[in-house]
């Protein structure tokens, strides 16, 4: 029977590919497809629903149903057996379709005659374009080969669909990347850009899924193969001197290009007509969809291993290698599923944007595109399935929203936007030399935030100060060992000199969360966030940390030097942090190296714990700078990489000024220097609002010192204070609508 089935199956894709070839209109090619379908599964029902929009689909073909119905029809995602199928990304095969759970009867079809129902996920790539039915009158199951024939069929259909091969008049469907689609992702970096797509990993498209000759695609498969696990032998060779997590790593890679079971899945597949290249990324759509079910993180990494070597395997058979032949457009904005720092630096300031299917606020492309001030946009779900090369592209940094292929009046409107923006930007300019002094004569020194050379230049560019916070951690994250002493006494050597005088604060090494360097064995912990990071880190492997402070000592050569330790949550990791200080600068003494010509020790303040410390730890550090993006999120318990959460709090939070007000009182009884470093520094209300509690020094980046310093020079910080006393008086949760009455009479 098997065998008799993989013949029949052979034969209807070979049919399927004819309807493929033909130059018939996209209905009337969907129309034959359903008949040469229902033909061959011995069935009086054939019909084939495909998404209009991400929640509803619709009838657009079929054979055995109403005529009148098609294009008529139309479902939620989720209703009925169809929704239920393309919801789930997975078969329902039933003798009784009117008893089954979430069973919808539509009288306009005529189904009611028909008692069987198997629903085949039309899905490419773990997305769901579709679904296919077949039904027949006769109560019965259908048979496991003969699930398996329609499962191949409707990979084949979703190939179809993405080589726009149902495009026709009254189709539910456009040609697939012809569309206008916006995307909702999360603000990685704020800014506008508009440009054309560039794909980071170009997807291979796969132009010939059905093959005429099973033993000749067999031949290839193992050829290609055999050619990709050459290419993994190499790379452990080459590897051989990395560390131990590295080669368990790539040992892993090779165990998953040698699998029996991989190769043997992809061979079935062959036999039942695929291509080889089909019969790849079938076997790689079924890993995709196992992966979005896997929480367990090792088992995703190894699903993504097999999803890697898949793309490669691909690239191989097609020749679609990385070097696709197109031409990197003027005006590139990247898009990638995700992407390392290191490749991004690579890029430089050649993009004018980056969105990122996957990736977080703090990670580390987050931290790459501020240090090169370009609007990102990441967890813009299905931008790579959607984006070809050269696509128009709107990206809005500020909302985290992305437009793809947009129609004339969003790109009209967004146009717009960026004009009054360029337009604000130049009145900026005119401010960039004065100081910002408010109207009441209180002076509010702002400084900007950076963690690459390429940052410098921007310190006389927008007036800042000096370097508030030096991330110093890029150095860390672009490599793939750990870099030496004298790389990064060259380092920062460069940072200083660059400076020409002007204070840079250095964060020592802040790692962990979602910053994990690619040669330390990564902790699976339940909580990164709360876990083993920073400072943590820093104490409980004090060799790194006493190399970086012997680092920065070195750079100084005799130069002031300001140095800040992170995520400190007691007094006494403070202590024990500045204990190695004490210790690196007595070794440096030792060796007769020149000390800094004075040095300032300090802490940054992002737990509330430390708002609680003892005054003797005011008394001792030397500066304190608040880390107001994870204050806040610690505050409020709301995880800022979570869209249902983050948004939720507002930074004008009667309480959450009440804390930043206690730490500003805190630091003035010990006359201990105080700065806010954050995203809501670098928000001109939110700015405001910090100075009218007290905070006279800011850190932010570098483009919204302007806008900053404009509505500072143009506001009374006592107006203000008394507007927030006021509103907590009344008992309201946050100033922010009574700072914006005030804002708006300005």
């Amino acid at each position: 029977m098997a065998e008799r089935t993989e013949t029949e199956s052979r034969k209807l894709l070979g049919r399927l590919r004819d309807a493929m070839a033909s130059d018939e209109p996209g209905q009337a090619r969907l129309d034959r497809i359903t008949g040469l379908i229902a033909d061959s599964m011995l069935s009086e029902v054939c019909s084939i629903y495909l998404f209009r929009d991400a929640d509803t689909l619709e009838l657009c073909a079929t054979t055995g149903l109403q005529a009148e119905a098609v294009h008529q029809t139309r479902m939620r995602l989720g209703e009925g057996l169809v929704g239920r199928v393309a919801r789930r990304g997975k078969v329902i095969n039933t003798a009784d379709a009117p008893s089954e759970r979430g069973f919808r009867y539509m009288p306009e079809t005529g189904e009611e005659r028909f008692r069987s129902f198997l629903g085949i996920p039309i899905q490419r790539l773990g997305e769901v374009l579709g679904v296919l039915v077949v039904q027949s009158r006769e109560s019965r199951e259908f048979s496991a080969d003969a699930i398996y024939a329609l499962e191949v069929v409707a990979m084949v259909l979703a190939e179809m669909a993405e080589l726009g091969k149902f495009v026709g008049e009254g189709a539910a469907l456009s040609a697939l990347h012809q569309q206008s689609v916006t995307i909702q992702g999360t603000s990685g970096q704020e800014g506008s850009a508009e440009g054309h797509v560039w794909l980071h990993d170009p997807r291979v498209v796969v132009t010939n899924p059905i093959a005429d000759d099973p033993h000749r695609e067999m031949e290839r498969l193992t050829e290609a193969v055999e050619q990709l696990r050459v290419g993994v032998d190499k790379m452990l060779e080459m590897n051989q001197t990395g560390d131990k997590e590295q080669l368990e790593v790539l040992e892993a890679y090779r165990m998953f290009a040698n699998s029996k079971g991989w190769m043997r899945r992809m061979e079935e597949d062959i036999v039942r007509g695929l291509s080889a290249e089909a019969a790849v990324e079938k076997e790689q759509s079924q890993a995709r969809t196992r992966m979005s079910q896997v929480t367990d993180p090792y088992l995703r990494e190894r699903l993504a291993d097999l999803d890697d070597l898949s793309n490669k395997l691909l690239r191989i058979l097609s020749g679609q290698g990385s070097e696709t032949g197109a031409e990197m457009p003027p005006d590139p904005i990247l898009v990638a599923r995700n992407i390392g720092p290191g490749e991004l630096l690579e890029y430089g300031r050649s993009l004018k944007g980056v969105v990122l299917e996957e990736g977080s606020v703090g990670g580390h492309a987050a931290i790459v595109a501020r240090a090169l001030a370009i609007p990102l946009v990441v967890r813009g779900q299905r931008i790579t399935t959607e984006a070809l090369n050269g696509d128009q592209i709107l990206v809005d940094g500020d909302q985290g929203i992305v437009h793809l292929r947009p129609e004339e009046t969003v790109t009209s409107s967004f146009r717009d936007k960026m004009a009054m923006q360029a337009q604000a930007q130049e009145r900026y300019a005119s401010l960039r030399d004065k100081p910002a002094v408010t109207l009441d004569g209180e002076t509010i020194a702002l400084h900007m935030n950076a963690g690459l050379m390429a940052d410098l230049p921007s310190l006389e560019s927008s007036g800042a100060e000096g370097v508030g916070l030096f991330r110093t951690e890029l150095q860390f994250l672009v490599r793939n060992h750990m870099p030496k002493r004298n790389e990064l006494v060259e380092t920062y050597t460069r940072v200083l000199d660059a400076s020409k005088g002007k204070r840079v604060v250095f964060r020592t090494l802040d790692i962990g969360s979602d910053k994990v360097l690619p040669y330390m064995k990564t902790i699976q912990e339940p909580n990164p966030a709360l876990g083993w990071r920073a400072v943590r880190v820093g104490l409980d492997k004090p060799g790194v940390m006493r190399m970086q402070l012997q680092a920065l000592l070195r750079a100084a050569n005799g130069r002031p030097l300001s140095i800040m330790f992170p995520f400190i949550a007691q007094f006494d990791e403070y202590r024990a942090a500045r204990a190695e200080m004490d210790k690196a600068i007595a070794r440096e003494e030792r060796l007769g190296h020149v000390l800094p010509e004075k040095l300032e020790v300090g802490s940054m303040l992002e737990t509330p714990s430390l708002a609680f410390a003892p005054q003797k730890f005011f008394d001792e550090v030397g500066f304190v700078s608040i880390g107001g993006n994870d204050l806040k999120q610690f505050f409020f318990a709301a995880d800022r990489e979570n869209e249902l959460v983050r948004r939720r709090y507002d930074s004008l939070n009667v309480s959450f000024l009440g804390i930043v007000e206690r730490i500003v009182e805190r630091c003035a009884v010990s006359g201990t220097p105080l700065s806010f470093c954050g995203e809501d520094a670098g928000r001109p209300v939110e700015a405001l609002c910090l100075a009218a509690m007290g905070l006279r020094t800011l850190s932010m980046r570098p483009a919204s010192i302007g806008p900053v310093k404009s509505l500072l020079v143009r506001s009374n910080l006592q107006d203000i204070r008394k507007i927030i006393s006021d509103a907590r008086h009344r008992g309201e949760q946050s100033v922010r609508p009574a700072v914006m009455e005030y804002l708006r009479g300005i």
